[in-house]
């Protein structure tokens, strides 16, 4: 795994600062503006997104000639996608509502059930995840902001599917990560080949909470299909830290995907100005925020004067400016061959598609996807018709449908 030297390091640095000049900052979802948006524009204006597109779009790309097709229109900001074992599609909705989709049409009725939901800032009900298996159970895991007596945190609930209702839905982990603020919530899912259910907390905005073993803020964690802490993880037993934590240091998390061959944990979050990481994670590591960033303040002020040091971890990737960072997807199917083996990553700010290519030494290279479209891509799925699905940040938002040309 590739790993930065100090002088890289630093060369980066140097380099990501003229781009930061260059293009202003770009933060991934600060506030709570319409449809996400928001952010410190600095000096330089932000660029508005356009409209969600109402007709196919034909695009050439380095490898895939590719057809963008509207596939569901009219969410209000949608936020993760998934897909149930039959093909239908299940959608977030920020402001606390369950979708459901069967082959492209939006039943035009919430699924009922869902837990209570702090929206506001970027908080809602936010990722939606099966359990590997649902058709037995019929059990879906959901996160959202909660509130609470001591302001919000991150929960993480369960309940099963009935029809168009969620049946005996309860909190089965709420996070440790009480705050006032409306901000860095995280907070994905993804279900490991040990079973175990891995969960991502924002470190809301409250930047030593990383390095606290403490509480959840800022932490990868690693659950039980009940929300207990799983056997083995590598903080169990000690009376100072969380026995839930799988790794910390971490700011706001926004990606999460197992590697298709590898079985590897990989993971994206937001710097502030500059300093977006793609992590490959490992148990009981340190990734260093805020001790060690190649990101800036807003302000453009240095963070890190050293953005090295013993026993932190360094990102497989950086992006200065920000991007911000959002869901992630390995592209394992036949349907786009070009693609096989990518990893796709939603661009918030940056409104793009950012396209990872890998050879035997490592990454290869990096192509931004449908910048032409300018839209928020908030969650990248592949679907089990082998095409990507893309959830589309806006309060006018919807699914697009990647399929070969």
């Amino acid at each position: 795994m590739r790993r930065f030297t100090a002088a890289t390091v630093f060369m980066t640095i140097a380099a990501a600062a003229v781009i930061g000049l260059a293009q202003g900052p770009q933060g991934g979802q600060r506030g709570g503006a319409p449809g996400g948006r928001g952010g410190n524009p600095g000096i330089f204006p932000r660029v508005p997104t356009l409209p969600f597109p109402n007709a196919p779009q034909t695009i050439d790309t380095i490898h895939q000639r590719i057809r963008v097709t509207p596939y569901v229109s009219g969410l209000d900001t949608p936020w993760s996608i998934a897909f149930l074992p039959n093909g239908d599609m299940l959608v977030t909705e920020k402001a606390g509502r369950l979708r459901m989709v069967r082959n492209g049409v939006l039943d035009p009725t919430p699924i009922s059930g869902t837990p209570q939901v702090v929206s506001a800032g970027q908080g809602g009900l936010l990722e939606v995840l099966p359990h590997p298996r649902f058709a037995e159970n019929r059990w879906l895991y959901l996160t959202y902001s909660k509130a609470g007596d001591s302001g919000n945190t991150t929960a993480l609930a369960r309940g099963r599917l009935e029809g168009a209702a969620l049946q005996d839905v309860r909190d089965i982990f709420v996070a440790d990560a009480w705050s006032q603020g409306p901000i860095h919530f995280g907070s994905k899912l993804a279900w490991g080949r040990d079973g175990f259910l891995y969960m991502t907390v924002g470190e809301r905005n409250e930047r030593d909470r990383a390095q606290r073993l403490t509480d959840h803020a800022g932490k990868v964690l690693r659950l039980t299909e009940e929300g207990a802490a799983a056997p083995g993880n590598p903080f169990a037993g000690r009376p100072d830290a969380r026995p839930e934590i799988y790794s910390y240091g971490h700011r706001n998390l926004q990606g999460l995907a197992f590697h298709p061959d590898t079985g590897a944990l990989w993971e994206t979050e937001h710097g502030p100005q500059g300093g977006d990481e793609l992590n490959v994670i490992q148990a009981g590591r340190n990734y260093g925020w805020p001790v060690i960033t190649l990101g800036r303040e807003y302000s453009g002020e240095v963070i890190s004067q050293n953005p090295v040091r013993e026993g932190m971890e360094q990102p497989l990737l950086f992006w200065a400016p920000s991007i911000g960072l959002s869901g992630m997807a390995f592209y394992t199917g036949d349907k786009l061959p070009g693609w096989r083996g990518n990893l796709f990553l939603g661009g918030l700010s940056g409104m793009y598609l950012q396209r990872v290519v890998f050879n035997e030494r490592g990454v290869f290279g990096r192509e931004p996807i449908l910048p032409s479209l300018r839209l928020r891509i908030r969650d990248v799925r592949q679907g089990p018709d082998g095409l990507l699905y893309l959830a589309i940040d806006d309060r006018q938002g919807g699914i697009l449908r990647i399929e070969p040309a």
